[in-house]
């Protein structure tokens, strides 16, 4: 029996398989799965219905879960961060980052999450804008 609270059997085999400097994409409902992400990228979908799963959701599971070493969110047209991306930072804020997260233009997000290193893609069903983020796995402690 496992004792995370992370149970999607998918996923979780697809966590396994990560290794430090893989990457993991967490998707919103308006981004393009297929077309904006790597060919070899396996895709958990959990867009569920509009609004179910959010990405802080899957974030706050996986947080916990694997460790992270650094993460990057997709900047909105005027070069901000997302009120999405607010609550993604605060979620890692407890996720002991070794690197400073960081926000990349929406074209340079696109070319980042095809990237072969992208292992894993997680659509959402999250209908904010700018609601995307892309994780690196970091080194289990000993």
């Amino acid at each position: 029996m496992l004792r995370t609270h992370l149970i999607h059997p998918d996923l979780l085999a697809a966590l396994a398989r990560m290794g430090h400097g893989s990457q993991i994409l967490i998707a919103d409902g308006n981004y393009p799965h297929v077309t904006g992400t790597s060919p070899t990228a396996e895709r958990i979908h959990l867009n569920v219905a509009p609004g179910l799963l959010t990405v802080d959701q899957v974030l706050e599971l996986l947080i916990p879960t694997i460790p992270l070493e650094s993460a990057a969110w997709m900047d909105t047209a005027e070069g901000q961060a997302s009120p999405a991306t607010r609550v993604h930072l605060e979620l890692l804020a407890e996720a002991g980052l070794t690197e400073e997260p960081r926000g990349l233009e929406r074209f340079a997000f696109y070319e980042a999450a095809r990237q072969a290193g992208v292992g894993v893609v997680v659509a959402t069903g999250d209908t904010r804008a700018y609601a995307n983020i892309l994780l690196t796995v970091g080194v289990r402690a000993p």
